[in-house]
């Protein structure tokens, strides 16, 4: 099956509008961050990279101005158009139309994702399943039972591809309508860990897979906390299985809760240690659940994922009605969102995407305290 949702004649334009991308964020030391900075003040990646290195460097450390001049390896550029190249695999930008609403929520969005499979799931209700790699039986169990519950149900399940709970969860996930994603701290070229090869195979044919780390990418350490943000991010909530006090899982869950999404746990036996991590998070406020229908008095039912218009950059900011009705109300003055959005009458994940693209193009600035002013 080919998911690969553009169409043949945007080929070239397609290369044209990626190849900055890439070239500035394959550059050494340039990181998410670094590139939304640079947006913010260049509005393209095409005016980053012509701007000098000294104009550069009153943004980014000199010695990550320099990489930006030098530009990227040209092999792992070549190896990343090739990739491209082949049915099934994307990347969607900061820039792009179809890039995912929820992460635009986050504080720390991603610029650019890899993407390997349906990546229309990226715009689906979903809910991330995380827990203990060392899973007890039942853990593993839950977990599986939970997203094939949910997935029948239409909620698309997130997971980190780890083993035990997560691996579980992709599994249960699999099983349903809604499928499942699998956001990884790799380049989507490498499986890890190995012992999932056959089921990343399974996810990039029926569901979708997705990094914002370039491709070559290997398991470093400080990359699957990193990742979090993202399963967090793309979710309404989080449901916690089985963890330790000091596990990774309670990363994704505080991840989740300053995100504004819900938490979920499943408690477990008071002398278990995999209980502990999850009875905390009930002790902290998060939901206590024992089935799938816990979830859905929650949150309710999903909502249907649109059929969907091909996956096309987009490559200048919106200028629709939405967006004037947006800076009609946003005024001259200092304004938070919440008063914007109750202002201009749009839904917050419309306004947070205009408000993003608007200050990409130094339209609005982002105050101190999360509030917007407009500059032109």
């Amino acid at each position: 099956m080919n998911y690969n949702l553009r169409p043949a004649t945007e080929a070239g334009r397609f290369h044209s509008y990626i190849e900055p991308w890439l070239r500035l964020t394959l550059s050494k030391g340039v990181g998410s961050a670094t590139t939304i900075r640079l947006l913010s003040v260049f509005g393209e990646p095409a005016t980053v990279l012509d701007a000098s290195q000294a104009t550069l460097a009153k943004h980014v450390p000199p010695r990550v101005a320099a990489a930006i001049k030098a530009g990227p390896d040209p092999d792992q550029l070549a190896r990343t158009l090739e990739w491209l190249a082949q049915p099934g695999n994307h990347v969607l930008t900061l820039a792009d139309a179809d890039y995912p609403k929820r992460l635009l929520e986050i504080p720390d969005p991603p610029a650019l994702l890899y993407i390997k499979g349906n990546s229309r799931l990226l715009e689906a209700s979903s809910l991330a399943i995380v827990g203990s790699r060392n899973a007890t039986p039942q853990g593993l169990q839950n977990a599986q039972a939970f997203a094939r519950d949910l997935s029948r149900r239409g909620w698309t399940i997130v997971s980190g591809l780890a083993l035990g709970i997560d691996a579980s969860a992709h599994e249960g996930g699999l099983d349903g309508d809604g499928s499942t994603i699998a956001v990884i701290g790799t380049g989507l070229d490498i499986v890890y860990p190995a012992r999932n090869h056959t089921l990343a195979h399974r996810i990039a044919a029926s569901g979708v897979i997705v990094s914002e780390y370039p491709l070559g990418t290997q398991a470093l350490a400080g990359n699957f906390p990193r990742r979090n943000r993202i399963i967090s991010g793309l979710a309404r909530g989080v449901i916690v299985v089985e963890a330790a006090l000091q596990s990774g899982s309670l990363i994704t869950a505080r991840e989740a809760a300053d995100q504004g999404r819900e938490v979920f746990a499943i408690p477990g036996s008071i002398h278990s240690a995999l209980s502990k991590g999850c009875h905390q998070l009930i002790k902290q406020g998060a939901k206590l659940v024992e089935a799938a229908s816990d979830i859905l008095e929650e949150l309710g039912a999903p909502a249907p994922l649109k059929q969907g218009a091909q996956t096309i950059p987009a490559e200048q900011p919106p200028t629709d009605g939405a967006t004037a009705d947006l800076l009609a109300a946003l005024g001259h003055d200092p304004i938070d969102v919440d008063s914007l959005i109750a202002r201009s009458g749009l839904t917050p994940d419309r306004a947070y995407a205009i408000l993003l693209m608007l200050e990409l193009d130094g339209q609005v600035g982002k105050l101190p305290g999360g509030r917007y002013q407009r500059l032109a």
